[in-house]
């Protein structure tokens, strides 16, 4: 691999990272420096033409001040290395910290707000704003409650025939009532169609996994398998109820509306846009069960110590509904 990279030195050993949930990610050392060597593995990403485009992405955010982290080129000027199939980059390592939104000043939520807008407003620049909407001729549908239904009945039925059963399958199972109930009392709040496509370029899984601090300040933005096109402040509102999240299933409100009144100034957007997102990532939230779908249908667990905060927190946000909304649009 580090052949085609001969400015990167012999190397000296690789290790893997701990971080990631759908890709394999390496640390490389060599003789002159360390690399973050990414093995793309995600069906729906991971082809070669979708990473060249992401890579120019990065490139010509940096070009624009964005802090990220773009792939190192080999001889031939390219950023993507295929063998066996598989799609491998190399990029520079940055050395960092994530920070989750509790280790987070007020202050400095506020400059996560406006790094999101940076990024919005540059993606739009090196993107375009109508490129690659030729597929999409209205907007997503969101979902469809007899759908959900279905889908907590298969995970209920999964839950309680779990063996041996533990604190988790209780708690699932609990939530997973609750949820009905909720579904079933705010059935006729379900966001209508929009009328016309996204036109926003947006990063696509903007949490604290994919930013890295060095002291208070954001260096770099990390993992860009999701850029495309969606609904700019749907990913802000989406963002935010990432990193603002208490264990006990609440937002950090003061911080997400320091955090809200900086993206909204940076990218542009209104307070009016900002109020539809809130509602969508709301009932989003309510109809999401990707954790349990983890857990019970791919026997996969890794996700399972984020369920007890994100599952509370479709309640609260429920019951605090106005004053959610308020922090984002205030």
């Amino acid at each position: 691999m580090l052949r085609r990279y001969p400015d990167t030195g012999e190397p000296l050993s690789c290790k893997p990272t701990t971080k990631g949930l759908l890709n394999h990610g390496y640390r490389v050392s060599t003789t002159r420096g360390s690399y973050f060597l990414k093995h793309h593995l995600d069906d729906s990403t991971g082809d070669r033409a979708t990473i060249v485009r992401q890579h120019r992405a990065t490139q010509r955010l940096q070009s624009l001040g964005v802090p990220v982290a773009p792939p190192v080129q080999d001889t031939e000027g390219d950023t993507v290395t295929e063998i066996g199939g598989r799609c491998y980059a190399l990029h520079p390592w940055v050395d960092g910290l994530h920070r989750a939104g509790a280790q987070l000043s007020t202050a400095q939520s506020e400059r996560l707000g406006a790094l999101l807008g940076a990024v919005h407003t540059g993606l739009e620049q090196v993107m375009g704003a109508g490129s690659g909407l030729a597929h999409r001729s209205v907007g997503y549908r969101s979902p469809d409650p007899a759908d959900t239904f279905a889908v907590i009945d298969e995970l209920l039925t999964a839950a309680r025939r779990r063996r041996p059963r533990d604190a988790f399958d209780e708690l699932a199972e609990h939530r997973l009532l609750e949820r009905r109930a909720l579904l079933e009392q705010h059935a006729d709040r379900r966001p209508p169609t929009p009328g016309a496509p996204a036109t926003g370029w947006v990063h696509g899984d903007f949490h604290p996994l994919n930013v890295l601090y060095r002291g208070g300040d954001p260096v770099a933005i990390l993992d860009w398998d999701r850029l495309g096109v969606q609904p700019r402040a749907e990913e802000a509102v989406r963002a935010a109820a990432i990193f603002f999240v208490l264990p006990a299933g609440k937002l950090e409100l003061e911080k997400v509306r320091e955090y809200a009144r900086a993206y909204r100034r940076t990218a542009g957007a209104g307070a009016a846009e900002l109020a539809a997102a809130v509602h969508r990532v709301w009932w989003e939230r309510l109809n999401d069960f990707w954790i349990l779908r983890w857990r019970y249908c791919l026997h996969d667990q890794r996700a399972d110590p984020q369920f007890p905060a994100v599952s509370a927190l479709a309640v609260w946000w429920t019951r605090e509904y106005k004053t959610v909304c308020e922090a984002f649009t205030g």
